[in-house]
């Protein structure tokens, strides 16, 4: 049966990036609107799940109700395009099975959000509870935007990367940065944002006690900034002579929002943290890991130790960056 509908129904690759497009997009826009949740002490706004108060679809008419129940519908919403971008990838033609495989993760990965957002309030947002609420949203960002960039190319489209040691050096910046992320989300966890709203008691994070906040951010700030000298140290090595330099436009755009996001977090501390200019921070930081998707998917895949390059000589390297871009192929795939 499935055969005989997807001979019925096609559809191109373009027209099928473009619901990847929408898919990562809206992955995106639920991690903004789960921080705004937070930051705006709604995450207890509807102390019930799915509905709210009891009402369904249609809250009381109290901002943190609404604002907590709008996030609830931007994930319904969610559910509906990431399905779609599942589904639609047995239609694609080519069909590539690697596609349909990313494609699965997405709407199990909204289920399990949905799931873990419903012990979140049940357990009056205990702070473990809602980091791995946003530890997962990073996850679906994972592969949201694997699923984005894979569909934009064939797998022939781009050469491999004969600069071994460039690719490791690029991959190397994923653990920092998902260290520097995993420490923020426990400052938040520590501090005065945990999500409840006035005679509501929600616990925080009380390690080291009253300094428990102070302590989490000062090696936050420290993992913070051993990832931007390690992202600069990479982007220099990207850049020496015979180097791979297609990962080095993305990596600036890396660099550019790890120093917005470092004056941003000091700003934030000195004012004693603003809600308004944390959401920031984590917008900033969520663009940040997009950003260091897009430079470990411009680098590439690496060609085997025991081909030949194709394209040039064995042991010679392109002498310039307008090289390393296959013809009419963009930017790169991984």
């Amino acid at each position: 049966m499935l055969a005989s509908l997807r001979n019925r129904f096609e559809i191109s690759p373009q027209r099928y990036a473009q619901v990847t497009a929408v898919a990562l997009f809206g992955l995106a826009l639920i991690v903004f609107s789960g921080a705004a949740v937070r930051l705006t002490e709604s995450g207890l706004g509807c102390p019930d799940w799915p509905q709210c108060y009891g009402a369904g679809t249609h809250p009381e008419l109290e901002s943190h109700a609404v604002i907590e129940m709008s996030n609830r519908i931007i994930t319904g919403l969610l559910g509906v395009v990431v399905i779609a971008a599942c589904l639609l990838a047995f239609f694609r033609r080519p069909y590539r099975k690697h596609l349909a495989w990313i494609g699965a993760l997405l709407p199990l990965g909204v289920v399990a959000q949905a799931i873990l957002g419903a012990l979140v309030v049940k357990y009056d947002l205990r702070p473990e509870l809602v980091m791995c609420h946003f530890i997962l949203s990073m996850m679906l960002l994972d592969a949201g935007f694997a699923l984005f960039w894979c569909s934009r190319y064939e797998p022939w489209d781009r050469r491999r990367s004969w600069d071994r040691k460039g690719v490791w050096a690029v991959r190397g910046l994923v653990p920092l940065g998902q260290l520097t992320i995993l420490a923020g989300t426990i400052a938040t966890g520590s501090g005065p944002h945990a999500g409840e709203f006035e005679g509501q008691f929600v616990k925080r994070f009380t390690f080291e006690g009253h300094d428990t906040l102070e302590w989490v951010v000062q090696r936050h700030a420290v993992l913070a900034a051993i990832y931007g000298f390690a992202a600069i140290g990479v982007w220099f090595y990207l850049r020496r002579p015979g180097g791979d330099r297609r990962a080095v436009k993305p990596l600036t755009v890396v660099l550019l929002l790890l120093l917005l996001q470092g004056v941003v977090g000091y700003v934030q501390w000195e004012l004693e943290l603003p809600s308004e200019i944390v959401w920031v921070h984590v917008a900033l930081a969520t663009l940040n890991w997009l950003a260091m998707l897009w430079t470990i998917a411009a680098a590439g895949r690496l060609e085997p130790r025991t081909g030949t390059p194709a394209g040039r000589d064995r042991g010679q390297a392109p002498s310039n960056e307008s090289a390393s871009e296959p013809t009419g192929a963009g930017a790169g795939a991984a």
